[in-house]
């Protein structure tokens, strides 16, 4: 097995000595080569090459910036015809997708599993989001939560953490960047709706709180279709009762200003003027309309 190990040396909880381990065990069990990231982009582009060259497996290691790289790398050419697995083994401060998958934070965990998987041929596949040309694996979104990434990257570095998330999220709530413009939410055979953001989920649950899982839409899952959550007002009574459902085990969001949906397999939101947007917690840009689609059993992950 023709095997790349990605690794993005700038991720929080990547270091020279979990590299080497981490490529020593895969070097056991497979054909491997190993590429350092030293430019945004980079990842994406080693994939793209990996595909375009027949490895079989390529292997991210760092956060979740990394992991939707090396997917729309993979991803570059389009879903047909054969395409590397994925391997995921978790660098970052939040590691959302490979939380979702089970993938342990602990990074020789994380090893660990992954070389089981190898050997005994463990492996599934994952349906995944396609926002505006972008891949993304847990979600995306216009509005309160893309400002929050904004605010973080301004930010980032090796100090990024739960406690950076929650300061921005104030922060972005009490000064929003767009000036909480409003958006349009289109949803096949409903009505528009007016609402002030507009998050959309490939799984549930994710998190930026460390452990703590939050819930938005409960009936999102790798083989199902899109969730979205989206509100009609940010006023602080609303946002404090969707928190506080979030983040309950068993989340039920209720509430007049909430529109949500789940297994969509497709939707549009659209702005009168441009908005932050965001793709698994990277910001993309700024933007006026961006199309949403649900796109089932694309890529083949190798996970337990």
């Amino acid at each position: 097995m023709r095997a790349i190990l990605v690794v993005n040396p700038q991720a929080t909880s990547t270091t020279a000595g979990g590299r080497d381990v981490l490529a020593h065990a895969l070097a056991s069990q497979v054909k491997l080569e190993v590429v350092e990231t030293d430019y945004r982009g980079h990842a994406l582009a080693v994939a793209r090459d990996a595909a375009r060259d027949g490895v079989d497996l390529v292997v991210a290691h760092g956060g979740d910036g990394t992991v939707n790289e090396v997917v729309n790398g993979l991803l570059t050419d389009g879903p047909s015809g054969p395409l590397p697995a994925l391997g995921v083994v978790p660098g970052g401060s939040a590691n959302v997708f490979a939380r979702a998958l089970g993938v342990s934070h602990d990074p020789v965990e994380a090893t660990h599993q992954l070389l089981s998987a190898i050997e005994a041929g463990h492996s599934r596949r994952v349906g995944l989001g396609l926002a505006d040309g972008h891949w993304f694996t847990f979600n995306a979104g216009l509005g309160w939560d893309a400002d929050v990434v904004a605010t973080v990257a301004d930010r980032r570095g090796k100090q990024t953490n739960a406690l950076l998330y929650m300061r921005a999220a104030v922060t972005s709530y009490f000064r929003p960047r767009s000036g909480r413009l409003p958006l349009t939410v289109h949803v096949p055979g409903e009505e528009p709706e007016q609402v002030r953001m507009a998050f959309v989920s490939n799984t549930d649950p994710w998190s930026y709180l460390g452990e703590r899982p939050v819930h938005l839409n409960t009936g999102s899952s790798f083989d199902a279709g899109l969730g979205l959550f989206a509100l009609r007002k940010l006023t602080l009574p609303v946002v404090f009762r969707h928190v506080r459902q979030a983040l309950r085990t068993e989340a039920k969001h209720r509430g007049r200003a909430l529109v949500k949906y789940d297994d969509l397999a497709k939707l549009s939101v659209t702005a009168e003027e441009p908005v932050n947007f965001q793709v698994d917690g990277d910001l993309i840009g700024r933007r006026t309309r961006v199309d949403f689609a649900s796109v089932p059993d694309v890529l083949t992950v190798l996970a337990r």
